[in-house]
């Protein structure tokens, strides 16, 4: 699908900058409600991740390792939604939110952009399971479905959603930028930015890059990409800088 096409399907929201994780800080945890409030308070888009639990449901957290966001050793695809709600919390006190929470305090109000984690191969129940969340959107251009996993991605193919596979730099999923013509767009690695075929690449498709989070990298991109995702930056200027580009576009 060609640039054009891509970001008529898409909230016009999302070309203003998508904020990684919510918009979190050092009070605020990452992919924790109080961030997702204040990116849709500022009128953001914003990121998050999602893994299956042992019980079916979709939890909001990066890491399958729970340690690192709470300070609690634990897999989540190893623990039921219960389980983890009721003993683990964020570091900044809060809950960890099931998917269907974080939707309900959307309400679309603004786009997500939905990466699905794919644990030990479980691609096909964790698309199932997403599907199933998604069926309450009522209009499309609000969700974005990323994957590292491109069997994930072609799970989702029919749900009538935009998807871009995320590529980073290191030898396991470099090699993945060869399935490109199969999704929607890229996300990519910013680093992928400074490569002049990527750069002639992106004129004719959609690209988002990650993580951009000083102004050299945000300098280095952005002549190029359609929109990026950030984290620990002036939100206003990210918006006000998209913006420009987006009206000269």
């Amino acid at each position: 699908m060609n640039k054009k096409n891509v970001i008529k399907k898409i909230n016009s929201l999302v070309l203003e900058g998508i904020a990684h994780r919510g918009l979190h800080n050092k009070e605020l945890t990452e992919n924790g409600l109080a961030a997702f409030t204040k990116a849709i308070n500022e009128n953001f888009a914003f990121e998050l991740d999602v893994h299956l639990t042992k019980d079916g449901k979709l939890l909001v957290c990066h890491d399958e390792e729970l340690l690192r966001t709470t300070g609690k050793e634990g897999i989540i695809e190893e623990l039921t939604l219960q389980d983890i709600q009721t003993n683990y919390h964020l570091l900044d006190g809060e809950k960890i939110p099931s998917f269907e929470e974080v939707l309900a305090l959307t309400q679309e109000k603004v786009p997500i952009v939905v990466e699905m984690k794919v644990y030990k191969g479980n691609f096909e129940p964790l698309a199932k399971e997403l599907k199933k969340e998604l069926s309450i959107i009522q209009d499309k251009k609000n969700i974005i479905i990323i994957s590292f996993d491109p069997r994930a991605l072609l799970s989702m193919k029919d749900e009538g959603f935009i998807r871009l596979l995320l590529v980073s730099t290191d030898k396991k999923h470099r090699w993945t930028y060869r399935l490109r013509g199969l999704f929607e767009g890229l996300d990519l690695d910013y680093l992928f930015m400074k490569d002049k075929k990527v750069q002639r690449y992106a004129k004719k498709h959609f690209i988002n890059v990650w993580t951009i989070d000083n102004k050299e990298k945000f300098e280095e991109v952005y002549p190029y990409v359609d929109t990026i995702t950030f984290e620990n930056m002036d939100e206003e200027n990210i918006r006000n800088s998209m913006r420009k580009k987006k009206d000269v576009d």
